[in-house]
């Protein structure tokens, strides 16, 4: 053989291995990239070619798969009673995804999940028949809050403190995910463009200034701290309360209350902010800060499962911001879900029960795939002696301070209301907020809830926490306790 032809075989032969390489490059990078990218219609004919999974609450399943008509997408994802459990379902659609339980438990719900697999499937990659998830929501409970919020813009949250189920979580104005089932372009705008923001999720996404009903954690900071003996101990609380390194006075809602020097019980009972701000102040932001951190502020990886917005307890501030957070001010911020937590650890005698809002997940034959009743996680937030302080300190809140709304006959209830300051020199309509606790005096039932209203049609002089929040509250109390 010649040097030319020699030559000529061997760039032959690197061209042939060129065009291999490359190939092989097409077929297992660019392939999977083009495959996986979410403008690929196979993508979505093959998620929509057979019914989903359900999700499920209280056995019957809130979610279904209809046949659709002149299209290349098989099924459409359908919803019962939609615009009651979105914030707890989410939406699936063809167009735009899928968010909350839909998203996160996808692959189980279509069939694709490796869990479902038996080898055979595996070896042929067939598609299993699709899976469930079993929620954690009482229905009765559910309604309750929905029904109670009726038009106004808030959020709420109602948790079993002994397991940590989520009983309800609820966001008003809500939405029927049904209308995006399709990608209905009409309804994506009118719903994406609404000014109430009907999609956000204001029990597990909307972190606002908790007002008031913070002062349950400082309140637990200063018992935890050794500051005060027990919740009658009188503190050292001058009124009016002068901002440290300022001017300013900080007032109470109520001039006549007896908030000078008064003990955490009669604080709470008359939400005294002189008291909790300057109890702030003496414990210093650290130890503050320690305290929100064990009932769950900071975190930034809070799943029940859906990813829960962070609630933030803030750092680096002077005494004047730190006296602000002790009373839920400030750069203070708390979801539903978080402020439902903290009741539930002191109604749990300072234990709080991970919050988880799906039960289990199982195969299209009833099998259980994972049980997270039984994957939950208890930390000591605060000791079963100051629980039984600040429980006493809240069912006297109840009983004669400013949550009498929340009286339940046939239980124990404890709560704290809170009123939030919001825009510049509260000039705007102020967040109302309740957090509570209550057991039933015959069953042993229990639940801890958090309700907030971001907005309602009251004039601004009637927004409060016992007036606006504290019903909804008592409504979902009654149905978690009923027999």
């Amino acid at each position: 053989m010649n040097k030319t032809i020699r030559r000529a075989a061997v760039f032959t032969l690197l061209l042939v291995l060129s065009l291999l390489i490359r190939a092989t490059w097409v077929q297992f990078y660019d392939g999977k990239a083009l495959a996986d990218n979410k403008d690929n219609r196979r993508n979505a004919i093959s998620l929509y070619a057979n019914p989903l999974g359900n999700i499920i609450v209280a056995g019957d399943a809130i979610t279904g798969s209809a046949q659709t008509k002149g299209s290349d997408l098989k099924y459409k994802r359908t919803y019962k009673d939609g615009s009651l459990y979105a914030a707890v379902t989410g939406y699936s659609s063809q167009v735009y995804g899928a968010t909350q339980l839909e998203g996160i438990y996808q692959d189980l719900l279509d069939g694709t999940d490796t869990q479902l697999k038996n080898p055979l499937d595996t070896i042929t990659n067939k598609r299993a028949d699709p899976g469930d998830v079993i929620t954690t929501i009482d229905p009765d409970v559910q309604k309750a809050a929905y029904n109670a919020l009726g038009d106004k813009k808030g959020g709420a949250v109602a948790i079993d403190p002994k397991t940590g189920r989520i009983l309800a979580a609820v966001s008003t104005p809500s939405y029927d995910p049904s209308q995006l089932s399709t990608g209905n372009s009409t309804a994506w705008k009118k719903l994406t463009k609404d000014a109430d923001k009907p999609m956000t999720n204001r029990a597990l996404r909307q972190p606002l200034p908790p007002g008031s009903t913070f002062k349950l954690v400082v309140a637990a900071a200063a018992l935890e701290d050794g500051r005060y003996s027990d919740v009658d101990t009188k503190t050292d609380s001058p009124d009016p309360y002068t901002l440290p390194g300022t001017t300013r006075e900080l007032s109470n809602e109520n001039p006549n209350a007896p908030c000078e020097n008064a003990s955490i019980r009669v604080a709470l009972q008359y939400s005294c902010n002189n008291v909790f701000a300057k109890m702030a102040v003496d414990l210093g932001q650290d130890k503050v800060r320690a305290m929100a951190e064990k009932f769950g502020f900071n975190d930034k990886t809070q799943d029940v499962p859906v990813r829960a917005y962070t609630s933030v307890y803030p750092s680096d501030m002077d005494k004047s911001s730190t006296a602000l957070t002790g009373i839920g001010q400030f750069d203070v911020t708390a979801t539903p879900l978080q402020m439902a937590m903290v009741s539930a650890a002191i109604a749990n005698d300072g234990k709080l029960v991970s919050p988880h809002m799906v039960s289990q997940t199982g195969d299209a034959d009833g099998n259980v795939l994972r049980n997270y009743d039984d994957s939950t996680e208890t930390k000591e937030i605060v000791s079963s002696s100051t629980a039984q302080q600040l429980q006493s300190a809240m069912q006297t809140v109840i009983t004669d301070g400013t949550g009498t709304n929340a009286q339940i006959s046939g239980a124990t209830v404890g709560g704290k209301t809170g009123t939030a300051q919001h825009g510049e020199n509260n000039s705007k309509t102020p967040y109302a907020w309740f957090t509570s606790y209550a057991k039933s005096d015959s069953n042993g039932k229990e639940v801890a809830v958090a309700v907030m209203v971001e907005q309602s049609d009251a004039a601004r002089s009637e927004v409060s926490g016992n007036g606006l929040a504290a019903p909804v509250a008592k409504a979902m109390m009654q149905a978690a306790l009923k027999n």
